[in-house]
């Protein structure tokens, strides 16, 4: 009897062996300081690089939260936004979510000071999220512990865009489903919408709140601002033409959003929606509270988000330009 049991456990492990090489190792999976060997000094570096395009340029901040959000939510936190059009390849920066979106550019300047220190080794996907938590603490937000080891995507994925990132004035309920859909609560998804503490928004994106007639939900006060901002109900979309997220903390992120759509003055539809909805308003009222609270939220939602269906080990590549694929 114990022979047979030798002889059945070594065949069982021999025949399960196969199955156990078709997983990736634990290796292949995110984790905190994945480059502390390969890249001593990558964390460093893109930090350093995102405080000096922050001293010439602070809207690069707000940029790597939104870059964050718009690669994370379509597929895999893979980079394959940053692709341009090019060889085949249609970019997701055309696609009409992409609207507004812009200083793509810099994030080579940070590409290039790490294949300055170590050639092919960091991945654009990881820049996309290390840029994003120094974005977020240049703007007064949290320090959020964030894991890495991501590779990037060989291909974009311009005809998932449309159907990944909720559009404005989509309703409250397909917000939170598209939320959820990645594993980010409600109370995370009011978190996170509290990115629009910051930055700016086009015209375009106002004036049906603002033309024939202003929407009631409006502060009138707040309305006739906006109509200063923006005069006309068609207003040119490649003008500078826009009105600011937040009057009072403008390149804060903070809770002032919060307090900001309490009190009838959130800019776009899906902002004043999370004051109308009976599920999200407590979170709302919370938040417009404790800014600590909004903090610690906005943290662990974003650590949902960056941690979305990555590629790891073999999967994709490590583009040596962030704007494309490699040629070989």
């Amino acid at each position: 009897m114990a022979n047979f049991n030798l002889t059945f456990g070594s065949t069982f492990i021999f025949l399960l062996l196969p199955l156990l090489l078709q997983f990736p190792s634990g290796k292949s999976d995110l984790q905190l300081n994945y480059y502390s060997k390969s890249c001593p000094r990558a964390e460093e570096i893109i930090k350093e690089q995102v405080i000096k395009l922050y001293h010439k340029h602070g809207n690069t901040a707000v940029s790597w939260i939104r870059n964050l959000f718009h690669d994370c939510i379509v597929k895999s936190c893979d980079a394959s936004l940053l692709l341009e059009t090019t060889n085949g390849i249609k970019s997701e920066q055309t696609s009409s979510r992409s609207f507004g979106m812009r200083n793509f550019k810099y994030v080579n300047t940070i590409k290039d000071a790490l294949e300055r220190e170590c050639p092919m080794t960091v991945s654009c996907a990881d820049i996309v999220a290390l840029s994003a938590r120094e974005g977020a603490v240049m703007l007064g937000g949290p320090h959020i512990e964030l894991k890495t080891g991501r590779r990037d995507s060989k291909e974009s994925y311009v005809a998932e865009v449309e159907n990944s990132i909720p559009n404005h004035n989509d309703s409250m309920s397909l917000v939170l489903s598209t939320f959820q859909s990645i594993g980010i609560d409600t109370e995370g998804t009011v978190a996170l919408l509290g990115a629009h503490s910051v930055g700016r928004v086009h015209c375009t994106n106002i004036v049906q709140r603002l033309y024939p007639t202003v929407d009631p939900s409006l502060d009138p006060n707040y309305a006739e601002y906006l109509k200063g901002r923006c005069p006309s109900p068609y207003p040119d979309p490649n003008a500078v033409e826009y009105a600011r997220n937040d009057r009072e903390t403008p390149m804060v992120l903070d809770n002032m959003y919060y307090k900001n759509i309490l009190g009838h003055k959130g800019l776009l539809l899906v902002d004043q929606q999370l004051v109308s909805d009976p599920s999200t308003y407590p979170f709302v009222v919370k938040m417009a509270a404790d800014n600590g609270y909004f903090h610690d939220q906005f943290s662990r939602a974003v650590v949902i988000l960056s941690e979305n269906n990555p590629l790891t080990g073999e999967q994709g590549e490590i583009r040596k330009d962030c704007r494309f694929i490699n040629k070989n």
